[in-house]
């Protein structure tokens, strides 16, 4: 799931073309001229190869004798990507990103938190400590609070003691970092750490009823912080 935004010419040229591909600028199993656009974007056909070879890694396009190079069906789009996610929600696709983040958080991350109430270790209560206590710090960093933020919810998921519940993380947290720069970057959201503090209290007293219960509050303001920033009713959770 590595991000190609920002390195150099290369870089570039994946972000425009998946922007565009993602944005619907290309229709599913439309062909590309490959000479045309790098034409257009003033790149080499070498360039043009290497970035289409990224974004068939990310299941946008594939290549085949006779018919050439076309854009991928959305079903074998890597919609976990960190790219593709991005590019989602640049082109107009965010509301809908949001949605699924929210409902995939409302089924995972209570019960990580009861679990992690039971089986949570000293280790994980100093991980979960030092990620709110940075997260106090970036109040007015909106870069530093997502890192913050992403950094308590994957301490939470290693707090429950299971490989696969961690491994979540993958799932979870490039759609969160997005989530996070739009609400942290408004700058009118509400202060995340009481909440954060109420799950940590509850899993450090190794109480699994009210871990769960408190990241059901977590969530929920999440939900409002994102209402209030897109103005998109019972769209998505605040991490």
């Amino acid at each position: 799931m590595a991000s190609y935004s920002g390195r150099g010419v290369h870089g570039q040229v994946v972000h425009k073309l998946g922007a565009r591909i993602v944005g619907g600028e290309f229709a599913e199993g439309e062909i590309l001229d490959i000479g045309a656009l790098g034409s257009e974007l003033d790149v080499s056909l070498t360039v043009m190869r290497e970035a289409l070879k990224v974004l068939a890694g990310k299941g946008l396009t594939d290549a085949r004798q006779k018919r050439g190079t076309y854009v991928r069906e959305r079903a074998h789009w890597n919609l976990l990507d960190a790219d593709v996610i991005r590019w989602r929600m640049e082109t107009g696709d965010g509301a809908h990103l949001l949605r699924d983040l929210a409902d995939v958080r409302s089924i995972v991350e209570p019960a990580a938190a009861h679990r992690a109430a039971l089986h949570r270790t000293d280790a994980d209560l100093t991980a979960l400590e030092a990620a709110l206590d940075a997260m106090g710090r970036a109040q007015v960093d909106s870069a530093a609070a997502a890192e913050a933020d992403v950094a308590f919810h994957r301490a939470l998921l290693a707090a429950t003691g299971n490989e696969m519940l961690r491994r979540m993380d993958m799932l979870l947290e490039p759609g969160l970092r997005e989530r996070d720069r739009m609400v942290h970057t408004h700058g009118d959201a509400d202060d995340p750490v009481p909440s954060h503090r109420a799950v940590l209290d509850a899993v450090r007293d190794k109480d699994p009823a009210r871990a769960e219960f408190a990241m059901l509050d977590l969530l929920a303001k999440a939900a409002e912080d994102i209402e209030h920033v897109t103005h998109l009713p019972g769209t998505a959770p605040r991490s």
